[in-house]
């Protein structure tokens, strides 16, 4: 099942609405833009209006919320009740539920935005040996090797997929990085690794857009990356929830401009999720909604192969089993 989060219009404005993926454009090779979507909060509530249930409409909202943050706080609760619509959609020719809600949008009926349009919040580890190894200069610290290390993004410029990237003004080094994320749906503090995986809700790709020149000039001063990451981060196109995938086999690959640029799997991270979720939460709550970076898989990055982004390059990152999301840079 992939999930996402899409916008359509109303006569009161945009609305934001939680969706999945519809059987017939479950296929590996379709564009996200292509996908009908099934309305996963109307489609529960069609159900349970097709089995008498008198209060359909609040009870659909409940059990599974037309948000992406509240929607995996339920956790696998909100997993099931999601299943159990997309079934209903597929089987059922009505378009309606509750209240006149349509059950299905068409392509041209929607706007797809990040998953998660504003996670809680956004951290990214280098948890990959290769890719650090390839982008720093001299010996890796011992301190890489004793923890996860990772900073802290800028959750206010997540940017939906297919959405063009306006390169900020202080940057003439445009470069990508090819991740995996992984959402967590439930709350914990203090969490011991074997019981990390209870806390995922689901995985999705994520591009860690560089400004390679002031983020280089910035980390001299031993802090940050700041400017160089803060401007875009793309999500998307859909969270995959954690049972669906094997997310260590996934391959992942980046193309730019249709050429492969990048190969590789999370498989090599030195530093597990599970790990990640152990070191961050000690004495700090993680929270439904939080965004883990994998960090870039090995030469997943130009600064890594020697070239960079071009005004107007178009950069696709695909991981199998979640989708591919691209987004195209400009000056």
């Amino acid at each position: 099942m992939k999930l996402a989060t899409f916008e359509v219009e109303t006569p009161v404005g945009p609305v934001e609405r939680i969706g999945a993926v519809a059987e017939a454009t479950e296929d590996e090779d379709a564009p996200a833009r292509a996908a009908t979507l099934v309305d996963l909060t109307a489609a529960y509530g069609a159900a349970l209006e097709a089995e008498g249930e008198p209060a359909p409409a609040d009870l659909a909202r409940a059990h599974v919320p037309p948000e992406m943050i509240a929607f995996v706080e339920r956790g696998d609760r909100a997993i099931e009740d999601a299943r159990e619509a997309l079934e209903y959609a597929a089987e059922t020719d009505a378009e309606r539920g509750p209240g006149g809600a349509k059950l299905r949008y068409e392509p041209d009926e929607y706007d797809l935005l990040a998953p998660l349009p504003r996670p809680n919040s956004l951290r990214d580890f280098m948890a990959i040996e290769e890719h650090v190894q390839n982008s720093m200069d001299g010996e890796i610290a011992d301190v890489w090797y004793e923890l996860p290390v990772y900073y802290k993004g800028n959750a206010d410029s997540v940017v939906a997929p297919g959405e063009t990237i306006q390169w900020p003004a202080y940057s003439s080094i445009m470069d990508y990085e090819l991740e995996i994320a992984a959402v967590i749906g439930k709350r914990g503090r203090d969490i011991d690794a074997e019981r990390a995986a209870e806390h995922i809700a689901g995985y999705t790709v994520f591009n860690d857009f560089s400004a390679r020149d002031i983020q280089g000039e910035e980390m001299e001063g031993r802090l940050g990356p700041a400017k160089g990451k803060d401007f875009a981060n793309g999500l998307g196109p859909y969270v995959v929830p954690a049972d669906d995938i094997d997310v260590l086999e996934s391959p992942m690959t980046a193309r730019v401009d249709g050429e492969v640029w990048s190969e590789g799997t999370v498989d090599e991270m030195y530093h597990s999720f599970a790990d990640i979720i152990e070191h961050v939460s000690q004495s700090e709550t993680l929270h439904p909604g939080d965004v883990i970076g994998s960090g870039t898989v090995g030469e997943g990055c130009g600064l890594e192969l020697g070239t960079f982004l071009e005004n107007g390059s178009t950069v696709e990152l695909e991981i199998e089993g979640i989708g591919t999301l691209e987004h195209t840079v400009v000056e």
